[in-house]
């Protein structure tokens, strides 16, 4: 009986989660698939952001995405490695994985005012793609670090006694046996934390985007336009609510989509490589 309850219990809060998204992806597609077009997605805001599409912050958004992928996934990783493969356990390792999981809980408008303060004033990035992305950096980097030391972790120690004995370097082992065992777990936790990212407003108001910007930014010291953000001042500071209701359902409902792509794709291509190491 108890172990039916539990049962139960977990199926519940699968329904229930499930739920949560389906209710969430229904309310935003009954209000805002009526104004999705490809004129939507490829002109930019017109009529004080009343009429127009999203390509600006749609490509800004990228920007950002683009530049945290590589900021954090080969300083996570190599984090990780260095965390898991070159250090002995101890007291100084057990204070880094604190301050690292004590790093993953701090609110992410006090990242946001952090990447004002040092790269926007203190290194003199200015606001702009850089500094919004090297922000988003240090946010997600816990998340990329922890989700690495687990997958690497995981991998039987056999492997890598096997690979020393055969006369292979200890860098040998980890690039050659290690992480291509360990990459779909990295891979999963890496995509979650750009997925989260990709829809963080505070880090970027404060480093990166710009209310409204007619051009596209031609290099990494510009400012851009970017979907939260946008999607916040049309909700909060818009002078015309009703006429712009319609965008902001159009603009949370592209958001959602980009986000629930990236982690569709993490999914697939962790399907992939887990059937080529059962080959």
């Amino acid at each position: 009986m108890r172990e039916l309850i539990a049962f139960w219990c977990v199926r519940m809060a699968i329904v229930i989660i499930v739920a949560a998204l389906g209710i969430i992806i229904w309310f935003l597609g009954k209000n805002g698939l009526s104004i999705l077009s490809w004129e939507f997605l490829t002109e930019p805001p017109r009529e004080g952001m009343t009429e127009g599409g999203i390509f600006p912050p749609l490509v800004g958004t990228l920007y950002l995405i683009l530049g945290t992928i590589i900021c954090a996934l080969p300083l996570g990783v190599l984090a990780a490695i260095y965390l898991t493969e070159y250090t002995r356990q101890g007291k100084v390792i057990r204070v880094i994985r604190l301050g690292i999981n004590n790093l993953a809980g701090v609110p992410s408008v006090v990242f946001g005012l952090f990447g004002l303060a040092f790269f926007v004033i203190y290194l003199g990035f200015g606001v702009s793609i850089l500094s919004g992305s090297l922000t988003l950096t240090f946010m997600i980097l816990p998340t990329i670090i922890r989700a690495s030391e687990e997958a690497l972790l995981a991998v039987p120690q056999t492997f890598r006694e096997a690979s020393l004995a055969l006369g292979a370097t200890r860098w040998q082992t980890i690039y050659k046996v290690v992480l291509p065992q360990a990459f779909p777990g990295i891979l999963t936790g890496s995509i979650l934390g750009i997925g989260r990212a990709a829809g963080e407003t505070a880090p970027i108001i404060f480093t990166a985007a710009t209310f409204y910007t007619p051009h596209l930014p031609r290099s990494i010291f510009d400012p851009v336009m970017a979907l939260p953000f946008h999607l916040y001042v049309l909700a909060t500071e818009g002078t015309h609510l009703e006429k712009t209701l319609p965008i902001q359902y159009g603009t949370a409902i592209v958001l959602l989509g980009l986000v629930l792509g990236i982690n569709l794709a993490a999914i697939v291509w962790r399907a992939r490589l887990r059937r080529k190491k059962r080959w």
